[in-house]
């Protein structure tokens, strides 16, 4: 990417695994139970995509860009929803900006919203898509960035039951602090699969600014998380494999990345990259595909780096 064409609506389709692992913490925790998500089948833990977009959604706030899906209250009246309350928001400020207007047959500016654009200025609508249910200028726009509904770890985990006290009463009539009981994941390394489609980019204006603010939204979002349950992660590898042209696919790009552990250990044994070796041999093999234009990868752990660096399609990225 260069930055004669950074502004410009994306027009390259790629798939995006990323790896970050977690030591002694609750990467995704279901919102009813606060238990971290799990398949008791493969015994891997799971990580949704709601998970990582807020994770992009958090960051891209850091960065003051416009976001669509955050907690603003501050329009809401009686039973109206966040969305609708959200566009009353984005009316209010881009009211002087002449280019959320609609047009008559005469080009000419009119005083009606065009509700499309007004959500197309917000960075995680042009990344993720949007609706708006505004009544005679109903809006959804299918985002052109996709992630999996559910990121299955690499490793298999075993999880661990963690009780603690809090010296807060649970009730007002209790004398004594309460007693909470939680799972945590002792160390998984977390694969996150997602796909870049430029056909809905049209829809979107998603631009290839966008999608660096994205990549940096991943990697710092997932370092610089400081809630208790998830400080303790750790950004791995990037990589975007990048196709020739928006019909090109390869079989199975989730399972291009494996892990061998050392010593005879299970997955469920792991707890560090000192305890498994990567097996990107499956990745390296399937940059000769002509489906591939190249392969961008980013990572600052020296090991991983030379085994790319030098390679035919393999490019590194800036971060």
């Amino acid at each position: 990417m260069t930055t004669e064409n950074v502004n410009e609506v994306i027009n390259e389709k790629s798939e995006i695994l990323f790896l970050y692992e977690n030591t002694y913490s609750i990467p995704n925790g279901d919102p009813f139970t606060g238990e971290q998500r799990y398949d008791e089948e493969t015994k891997k833990i799971l990580v949704s995509d709601v998970r990582i977009k807020r994770f992009i959604r958090d960051y891209l706030l850091y960065l003051n860009k416009e976001i669509f899906v955050w907690n603003d209250r501050s329009n809401i009246e009686g039973n109206e929803s966040g969305a609708a309350a959200r566009v009353k928001s984005l009316k209010e400020k881009y009211k002087n900006d002449e280019s959320v207007f609609l047009k008559d047959k005469n080009n000419k500016i009119t005083k009606n919203f065009d509700t499309k654009k007004l959500l197309q200025k917000c960075s995680d609508v042009r990344l993720f898509g949007g609706i708006s249910t505004e009544e005679g200028d109903a809006v959804n726009l299918t985002g052109p960035v996709q992630f999996s509904l559910l990121n299955p770890s690499l490793n298999e985990v075993d999880l661990r039951t963690h009780q603690n006290t809090s010296h807060f009463v649970s009730k007002g009539e209790n004398k004594q602090g309460a007693i909470g009981t939680t799972t945590v994941v002792p160390y998984a390394i977390i694969q996150i699969h997602g796909w870049i489609n430029p056909r809905s980019a049209i829809q979107t204006n998603l631009t290839n600014a966008d999608l660096v603010d994205m990549n940096k939204g991943l990697w710092h979002g997932i370092n610089e998380a400081n809630t208790r349950t998830k400080n303790n992660q750790n950004s791995v590898l990037l990589i975007e494999i990048i196709y020739n042209n928006d019909l090109g696919k390869v079989y199975g790009a989730d399972r291009l990345i494996q892990i061998r552990p050392k010593d005879n250990k299970r997955g469920e044994q792991l707890r560090s990259m000192d305890d498994y070796d990567f097996d990107f041999s499956k990745l390296i093999n399937i940059a000769t595909s002509e489906k591939i234009k190249e392969i961008r990868y980013y990572t600052e752990i020296e090991s991983i780096d030379l085994i790319f660096s030098g390679k035919s399609k393999f490019v590194k990225l800036t971060i």
